[in-house]
């Protein structure tokens, strides 16, 4: 049997947890749903918990991607908590505008930048 690779790794910072995607296509729904159950897992450990989603390694995404995305953010919102979105790829974003998904979700260039936005927004 071959081990499962985790879909994320997660890291605690000072005002964030970030999580990262660690697969560089998540394309097909067996994938997507392991990432949701991961990513609402930790969601789910706290009340008004601030989450930076880092898209570094993500290259190429389905379109299912963008209704996780959408769950998560309402799971975070109705816990009072904030997400930020950072590090997407170019060809990606071009999706996210076209959807008007820009208009929804706080997107930054690098987790630095969107770790400061959180700062500020305290």
């Amino acid at each position: 049997m071959v081990p499962v690779k985790p879909r994320i790794s997660v890291e605690y910072a000072e005002n964030a947890v970030i999580i990262t995607f660690t697969d560089e296509k998540i394309l097909e729904e067996k994938d997507i749903q392991a990432l949701q159950e991961s990513v609402m897992s930790v969601v789910e450990q706290a009340e008004r918990i601030n989450i930076i989603l880092d898209f570094c390694n993500v290259r190429f995404l389905s379109s299912a991607v963008l209704g996780l995305l959408i769950r998560v953010s309402k799971k975070i919102y109705e816990q009072d908590g904030k997400l930020k979105l950072c590090n997407i790829n170019p060809k990606i974003y071009e999706i996210f505008k076209i959807t008007r998904l820009t208009k929804i979700f706080d997107i930054y260039e690098d987790v630095e930048s969107a770790a400061e936005s959180l700062s500020a927004e305290d």
